[in-house]
């Protein structure tokens, strides 16, 4: 079940009040009257376990519903930072916000706001058509006050809601960042740059308190809003009713009045303004899913689909094609980059460091999203993702054994074949120094050198059988004869493969065919 469909539950708890409070209007005329009570106790007793009933039934059905609604949110998101064209490079902080915490504020929104929203709808109205049914005039008061109260809501909500965008992307901000300086707490104390990171985790986070306190007062103000005519209405309708028992009403009455209706009237006047207590309860909800929302445009359920129909068939690499390819983030641009790979062969790019040559990788293996020109194949179809192996500056490493990270593109890969392309890249030592493939790792790679942690991408690479290889910086961190052994590798295997080498080494730029200056 939907969760706005949840919300009509919650009409339940209207007619469980009324309930309750014919039990009130009747107790009160049966103790002035002197009659039996056994009835109307009972009326009191149904109607606390039809309202209890309303809440459970809400609560049983809206959040099954709101994990099923955020599904395709998470599965999208996930899908794309783990594999798909994202618009600019993202921290492990903000993905791990925008998967987790981002989709967790819809999946809220869902179960709390919607059932809400409906709730505020139809409960208002349900509930004075009730009172009409004792006194319509006392029904009149309560839809008089309630026009003016709804204008107040929608200005504090759009207050309300630039401030939860604000909060949110702090609250991003502040998950990459404090992410970034715990993986990298060693190389922070061997500097002795504590207080340098800590004054910026502070900063970030007085930045998230200074947003969250912006959040908290737009609330307080719509609180005080519906707070405010609430009061007014309940009092009114007291004023009107005790003074139409008492005949001190300085007009006729509008109608007749007896001791009952007058307290079926008071007693169910709260309940109009309940279901916009819960409906503000529940805005700040709204309001941070459908930041959560906006913040996850770009990962949005439909776009990998759609993206799969604009795009043609899969064909066969037979060789890359780069024209006009632009990377932009404010203020960096980096390109216009054109260059085309044969089936085999070597092609280097070279620049200073910060040029752009791991983000054009990055673009090139679908990574990123270009902000202008193309990427194909020779025959103008788009590159297939699966014909492109990355050995990167820093591969990912999980925690296990190196037989698993190794063979971490070809699972079913056999022991010898891992064996052969590890010794390959020169692999050979640490496996007769470590045990061989049954020597454990963890996730930080302690233990591995900077050069033996680029083989095991690189080994990884050559396991995958892709036709068309990118390496980022394959000799760095190299002793000579380390690096003269790896460009070996590449020069033999770029007469089997396409290579695309981001590189500063000469020997490597030496053995390309072409040498792309960025």
């Amino acid at each position: 079940m939907k969760p706005k469909r949840a919300g009509q539950f919650w009409a339940l708890d209207i007619l469980g009040a009324a309930l309750f409070s014919w039990g009130i209007s009747g107790g009160v005329e049966a103790l002035v009257a002197r009659t039996a009570l056994d009835g109307w106790l009972a009326c009191l007793a149904g109607g606390a376990l039809v309202r209890a009933a309303s809440v459970v039934l809400v609560h049983h059905y809206a959040m099954p519903g709101a994990q099923i609604a955020a599904n395709p949110w998470r599965r999208a998101a996930m899908s794309r930072l783990l594999g798909g064209r994202l618009p600019a490079p993202v921290s492990a902080g903000t993905s791990a916000a925008l998967a987790i915490d981002h989709v967790q504020a819809i999946e809220e929104h869902g179960a709390r706001f919607q059932p809400a929203r409906v709730s505020a709808v139809v409960g208002p109205l349900l509930a004075i058509s009730l009172i009409a049914l004792a006194s319509w005039f006392s029904a009149l008061i309560l839809l008089a006050t309630l026009l003016p109260f709804v204008v107040g809501m929608i200005f504090a909500g759009t207050a309300a809601r630039r401030a939860s965008e604000r909060q949110l992307d702090a609250l991003a901000a502040l998950s990459g960042l404090f992410v970034d300086r715990v993986r990298h707490l060693p190389l922070i104390r061997h500097f002795g740059a504590q207080a340098r990171i800590a004054r910026q985790v502070e900063d970030a986070t007085h930045g998230v308190a200074m947003r969250t306190v912006a959040v908290l007062r737009a609330a307080f103000l719509s609180s005080a809003v519906l707070e405010f005519f609430a009061a007014i209405a309940v009092a009114l309708v007291a004023i009107y009713c005790g003074f139409a028992l008492l005949g001190l009403l300085p007009f006729t009455p509008p109608e007749p009045l007896t001791l009952g209706r007058a307290f079926f009237a008071l007693a169910m006047a709260p309940e109009v303004y309940l279901p916009m207590r819960r409906l503000a309860a529940a805005y700040h909800e709204k309001q941070m899913g459908e930041a959560a929302e906006s913040a996850l445009a770009d990962y949005a359920p439909g776009q990998e689909e759609a993206e799969e129909v604009s795009s043609a068939a899969p064909s066969p690499f037979d060789g890359l094609v780069v024209e006009g390819l632009i990377l932009t983030w404010p203020p960096v641009c980096i390109g216009p980059v054109d260059l085309r790979l044969p089936r085999t062969g070597i092609v280097a790019l070279s620049g200073p460091s910060g040029s752009g040559k791991t983000s054009t990788l990055a673009a090139i293996a679908g990574q990123i999203e270009a902000t202008s020109g193309r990427i194909t194949t020779f025959a103008g179809h788009p590159l297939d993702p699966a014909d492109v192996a990355w050995a990167a500056q820093r591969p990912l490493l999980l925690p296990g054994t190196l037989r698993r990270n190794l063979a971490l593109a070809a699972p079913e890969v056999c022991d010898a074949a891992v064996l052969v392309a590890a010794r390959r890249v020169g692999l050979g030592p640490l496996l007769e120094a470590r045990g061989g493939l049954d020597f454990v790792i963890d996730h930080k790679g302690s233990g591995l050198s900077g050069g033996e942690r680029r083989r095991i991408g690189l080994a990884r690479a050559l396991l995958s059988g892709r036709p068309l290889l990118l390496c980022d910086e394959p000799t760095a961190d190299l002793d000579a004869a380390s690096a003269a052994q790896i460009v070996a590798v590449l020069q033999e295997l770029g007469r089997e493969k396409a290579l695309l080498v981001a590189t500063h080494d000469e020997a490597v730029r030496a053995i390309a065919q072409q040498e792309i200056a960025l």
